[in-house]
């Protein structure tokens, strides 16, 4: 099976995307594509990867699940396109963010493709889910995937933050080597952000370990980067080779 991501992950996924958990992982997610009604658009799975080139990294925010309402997923964690209104778990992203650094977040799109332009990454440990369904798709193999891609990313040399937000993503850390930032609470979730997630400053702290490394900060305010149709212009499906 031939993934075209369109820049250097495809170099770096070639051998894990022709193994057979991943041609079971695609034929799973077109079977229901065809049967339910499925988050993100087929075109916009990899969409996370399509911005942020493997070596432009700088850090990975580690999410779960697509969101589950419809107009909301478009391939980023934890973010919607222009004009959405913003999903709880975002609302609570942009408070704590709000309080870190001391910045107005009132009316910012939740697009978050100014984030991903500076090299966040924004993965979800599941790139689909049935609509209204959270974690229909967590046990079709996604996670060995996104691992594989954790693993990667964990194991360059020039230090990375790796932001992670909730149980799930948490697992993750297992493939994350000791010289790079890992910042981990609460989901952003009003169902747990009061449990370690607010007050938790993952922006300044990030960006303290950035310039630490002599690298430039992210602008967390600049949210708008990309236009998400005009960027991802392929068909997104995926071709069999």
């Amino acid at each position: 099976m031939d993934l075209k991501i369109g820049n250097d992950w495809d170099e770096v996924l070639a051998e894990e995307t022709d193994k057979p958990y991943f041609r079971d992982i695609m034929a799973f997610v077109e079977s229901e594509y065809e049967k339910y009604t499925v988050y993100p658009p087929r075109s916009l799975i990899f969409a996370a990867l399509k911005y942020v080139p493997f070596a432009e990294v700088k850090v990975v925010i580690v999410g779960q699940d697509p969101y589950i309402n419809p107009g909301q997923a478009n391939g980023l964690a934890f973010a919607v396109g222009s004009g959405v209104k913003l999903p709880p778990s975002l609302v609570n992203i942009y408070k704590e963010l709000s309080s870190d650094l001391g910045v107005d977040m009132s009316g910012a799109s939740g697009e978050l493709t100014g984030w991903a332009k500076q090299g966040v990454l924004l993965l979800n440990t599941t790139l689909t889910v049935r609509a209204g369904q959270s974690d229909a798709h967590s046990a079709c193999g996604w996670q060995t995937f996104t691992d594989f891609i954790i693993q990667k990313l964990g194991a360059r040399e020039k230090p990375l933050v790796f932001i992670l937000w909730g149980a799930k993503a948490q697992k993750k850390r297992a493939y994350i080597a000791p010289r790079h930032c890992v910042i981990a609470s609460a989901h952003p979730s009003p169902l747990s952000a009061y449990n370690g997630f607010f007050g938790s400053r993952p922006f300044s702290r990030t960006n303290a370990f950035l310039e630490a490394q002599g690298m430039s900060p992210i602008d967390w305010t600049e949210v708008r980067g990309y236009d998400l149709p005009a960027y991802y212009s392929g068909s997104g499906h995926i071709t069999r080779g």
